[in-house]
């Protein structure tokens, strides 16, 4: 629990509710890099591999949200998780 906590009091914005899209794209992309980490240590780990799939996809449906809204909030959420933005639209 308090892993979740710390990685909400790093989001967007302070007074941001956990439930925006910004928070859960943040939250996504920390759970990406553990997964991330997890597989170069155990490369044949299949089950852990479809997972991360499912994650990025989930992380992608987000940021599209957020790039069909509200395009500057895209570009700050972009810019501050240190990923690369949305191939095609």
């Amino acid at each position: 629990m308090d892993k979740k906590i710390s990685i909400y009091s790093l989001s967007i914005i302070k007074n941001d509710s956990i439930g925006s899209s910004r928070s859960q794209a943040s939250y996504l992309t920390s759970r990406v890099s553990r997964i991330t980490s997890h597989l170069e240590r155990h490369p044949r780990d299949f089950s852990s591999q479809r997972g991360l799939w499912k994650l990025l996809g989930k992380r992608k449906r987000i940021l599209r949200y957020l790039f069909r809204k509200d395009l500057d909030l895209y570009n700050r959420v972009i810019k501050n998780l240190g990923i690369r933005g949305l191939k095609e639209i």
